[in-house]
């Protein structure tokens, strides 16, 4: 394994993680690439934006050539995942082998498989029983077995649902804000009466960017800033207050289309829903502590991503 002494930070993928993640360290001083097949589209300012296809270990050299630390955002459509992911991560694990960077990487509650309502710490024992679980749960063995064996510096960074400015495809985002703006129907899963975790997407990339500052967090698993847990009828009842109209609410029960989410999206998430009928809290005190981050309030990032939503709908009339 070589090193690199440059300050060149390469964001891999470029929805709203890696996006949101290359405008902070952006605004942390660091040199910025954000890298995505297109290479098309805005960058947050003082971030060039590059295409680049790491499908490969050939591709992925190219497209972090140069890099101190990489970060590994990229995402494919959710019913691909478990046949598309784990070739991209040998890729790009690969590539941060052969070119000495480090590696963080954004990864998913998905490994801990069912917790029955007990609070997720790093210490949680993963126990997924689903495909997608398992193929999360194996790529994160190999990261982290390749920096025990010295052949890669790797890190991982878990977040709960995302939710904030620039975020669509989630259980809190196009499910939930056009709706509460607009008198429509805002969907909720489950059990909208249990504790559920939501990470803020800034909080992501503050969490992300601590981890890729600081090497001594390197060969483990760290959940980002998260704010404390609250049920989903109670997050619903807040963005209520702050539009100043009723929620048209709508709960599924069952893992059927709704909202933004398709036949095929519905079926592919079928095996996470448990994740909507048992309580999903996770505890990031951990990296809070280590690093001295603070998650946003949560009446801080509902009021954000309410002016968000108001400009992105307005800007589609």
């Amino acid at each position: 394994m070589t090193t690199t002494a440059s300050d060149l930070h390469i964001v891999l993928g470029a929805g709203p993680a890696g996006t949101t993640l290359a405008g902070e360290l952006a605004r942390r001083g660091h040199e910025v690439r954000l890298v995505d097949r297109s290479g098309d589209g805005p960058a947050p300012e003082g971030v060039t934006r590059l295409k680049g296809d790491v499908g490969t270990v050939d591709g992925a050299r190219a497209a972090i050539k140069d890099a101190a630390v990489v970060y590994h955002c990229v995402n494919v459509a959710y019913h691909l995942q478990v046949d598309v992911m784990p070739g991209i991560q040998d890729a790009v694990l690969g590539a941060v082998e052969a070119e000495g960077a480090r590696l963080v990487v954004l990864d998913t509650l998905y490994p801990y498989g069912e917790t029955h309502g007990r609070v997720m710490t790093e210490d949680t024992a993963w126990q997924a029983v689903g495909a997608k679980g398992r193929m999360r749960a194996a790529m994160d063995e190999k990261y982290l077995a390749a920096h025990q064996e010295g052949r890669a510096r790797v890190v991982l960074g878990r977040s709960a649902d995302f939710v904030g400015p620039n975020v669509l495809n989630s259980t809190l985002g196009g499910a939930v804000f056009p709706g509460a703006l607009t008198g429509t129907e805002v969907y909720g899963l489950g059990d909208i009466d249990l504790p559920h975790s939501y990470t803020d997407i800034r909080d992501v990339a503050a969490g992300l960017a601590t981890l890729g500052e600081h090497p001594d967090g390197d060969g483990r698993v760290w959940h980002l800033p998260t704010a404390p847990a609250r049920t989903t009828r109670e997050v619903l009842q807040l963005i209520e207050k702050k539009v100043g109209q009723p929620l048209n609410t709508v709960v599924k029960p069952k893992p059927v289309p709704f909202g933004p989410f398709d036949q095929v999206f519905m079926d592919s998430y079928a095996e996470l829903f448990y994740q909507h009928i048992e309580p999903q809290i996770m505890d990031s005190s951990a990296i809070q502590e280590a690093f001295g981050l603070e998650p946003i309030d949560l009446d801080t990032t509902l009021d954000d991503t309410i002016t968000w939503y108001r400009d992105f709908l307005a800007a589609r009339r």
